[in-house]
């Protein structure tokens, strides 16, 4: 199937339109015109008609024979000419005129009519030629033929220059997208100031450029982060293995460097993980199954596990949640690392001898969780960037971490509809509250943010 260009398809929609509305036009102009025409003379023939017949009828009282055939003669001349008239009685009158006419053939228009006059039963029929009006019909046919075509020519040419007028914008528009590479990805399009349907079009594509923009700087600075984080532990892999083939070493000695190679192993694995769940989310194809769960159940086996933890740095976990259940639609495993995540920040960011308040808040709209510890706190210039995959503020910098969990934290939150809440002061401490919106019990799935291993 050959491919129309735009401006090819409305040049011949426009020529299709007005060849159908021009012949359209045509013929109702030609069909009125014989339909009026051919009605003035039936009008002029009923008219001539009548008039014979009452002029017959006074006649007939008064002469007869010649004479009479003689002043129906005269009364004839008078008829326009071309005129035909025939009158038979059924006692053998005749009278035609023009005497010699020959019958009327199919281009007369002919009026018959039945009358009584002197006892007797005549038939009288009129006739007028049409050759009149065939002929101005015959000319308004070939002056509609002959202009028309002239007509939808010339359309044709002035529908393609505005089309080619309107589309130019267009074609500027997709030459200016054809130059945009990942190189210039800043560039944008021209936007016409029209105003119109392009205009919009152009911004909607600015828009959708800004958009990329973004995503590819936030794709590359993840790339560089995660390179960056990447070269340290494989760097400390390297050289504790270059060291200890460099001579010959004590078993403890190859024993302390093989510890070290799988700690800083299992600290690459553990980022790599993180890496990939947050790169699956990103493209949606990690799917969580949902079902009903009890959040209470969730959040106390989380104190559980969390409170060895906290008690190497005396920190007191109190968790506010009450016996009764708490039915929330969600993925267990995802729940459970959302609150590890946020749990161990606190801890970890608390006072040694502080404590940490969990507690589970119940509302007609919404479920929520929160997080509060009373220690460093965040600044606030570091509040806007928390959530940014490898941003650790200045405090965070050295307790080993990739930046990662409060990202994942986020991703759990909005795959599960629920949005985290962050009030901090520096040096009084932070709270975090995690509001999950009211639904009925059901199951399925839905495409997870994030997933990691818990």
């Amino acid at each position: 199937m050959r491919v129309r260009s735009i401006r090819f398809r409305l040049t011949a929609w426009y020529a299709a339109v007005l060849t159908a509305a021009l012949g359209l036009f045509g013929g109702l102009t030609w069909f009125s015109l014989r339909h009026r025409l051919i009605g003035d003379i039936d009008r002029d023939l009923e008219g001539r008609v009548a008039r014979f017949e009452r002029y017959f009828t006074a006649e007939s009282k008064e002469v007869a024979g010649d004479q009479l055939k003689d002043e129906l003669e005269e009364f004839c001349q008078a008829l326009p000419p071309a005129s035909y008239i025939d009158l038979r009685g059924d006692r053998g009158f005749v009278f035609r005129y023009p005497a010699a006419a020959n019958p009327p053939t199919r281009h007369f228009r002919i009026e018959s009519r039945q009358f009584q006059a002197g006892g007797q039963k005549f038939f009288l029929e009129a006739g007028e030629p049409l050759n009149g009006v065939l002929h101005t019909l015959e000319l308004l046919r070939l002056l509609l033929l002959s202009l028309i075509p002239v007509v939808i020519a010339v359309a044709c040419i002035g529908g393609a220059w505005l089309s080619r007028r309107a589309l130019k914008p267009v074609d500027d528009i997709a030459a200016a997208a054809h130059a945009i590479s990942i190189e210039n990805l800043s560039d944008r399009l021209p936007v016409p100031p029209t105003g119109d349907e392009v205009a919009r079009l152009t911004e909607v594509l600015n828009t959708m450029l800004d958009r990329l923009e973004s995503a590819v700087k936030t794709l590359s600075q993840f790339a560089a982060d995660a390179s960056h984080e990447l070269r340290t532990p494989l760097s400390v892999i390297r050289t504790t293995a270059e060291l200890a083939l460099r001579r010959a070493r004590a078993p403890e000695a190859y024993r302390a460097s093989i510890q070290e190679i799988a700690a800083e192993t299992e600290r690459m694995t553990r980022l790599v993980e993180d890496l990939l769940v947050l790169a699956r989310s990103d493209t949606g194809t990690v799917e969580m199954p949902l079902a009903p769960l009890d959040l209470g159940e969730v959040v106390r086996s989380v104190c559980t596990e969390m409170r060895g933890l906290a008690e190497l740095r005396r920190i007191r976990i109190h968790l506010s949640c009450g016996s009764d259940p708490v039915p929330l639609t969600g993925n267990r495993a995802a729940l459970h690392r959302l609150f590890v995540l946020l749990l161990d920040n606190a801890v970890k960011f608390s006072r040694d001898g502080g404590e940490v308040l969990l507690t589970v808040e119940r509302g007609d709209s919404h479920i929520a969780v929160a997080i509060e510890d009373f220690g460093a706190g965040i600044r606030a210039s570091d509040l806007p960037h928390i959530f940014k995959r490898f941003y650790r503020s200045d405090r965070a910098r050295g307790d080993g971490g990739h930046g990662l969990g409060l990202s994942l934290a986020e991703s759990i939150a909005k795959a599960h509809g629920a949005e985290i809440e962050v009030r901090s002061r520096e040096g009084e401490g932070s709270l975090f509250r995690i509001k999950f919106p009211v639904r009925g019990a059901r199951t399925g799935t839905i495409p997870a943010r994030a997933v990691s291993r818990v």
